[in-house]
């Protein structure tokens, strides 16, 4: 009986971890770059935390757009394009 609950045990372990590696490889996949906002910033000598009172926004929602954790919408892209003064296809990475 023991015997059995270990290898109950061992399997349920074993199904979990491969699980937890499947979704850590989901995960970094999905961690590609879609924007250019910190290049740009830095091109001009810029910061996140200037961005972010330009356009009205929390210095950490602008960070995460710029670690690509999150993207900005259409709009908040449009207004940090007109802010830095580019042209907003600058702002998005090429797909070719």
């Amino acid at each position: 009986m023991k015997s059995c609950l270990f290898l109950l045990y061992f399997r349920f372990n074993f199904i979990y971890l491969q699980l937890k590696i499947q979704l850590n490889m989901t995960n970094n996949q999905q961690s590609e770059n879609y924007n250019r906002i910190k290049v740009v910033l830095v091109e001009q000598g810029k910061t996140s935390r200037w961005l972010a009172e330009q356009i009205g926004k929390q210095e950490n929602t602008v960070s995460r757009w710029c670690l690509n954790k999150v993207q900005p919408s259409l709009p908040q892209l449009t207004e940090i394009a007109r802010v830095l003064d580019v042209d907003v296809r600058t702002l998005i990475c090429p797909t070719k």
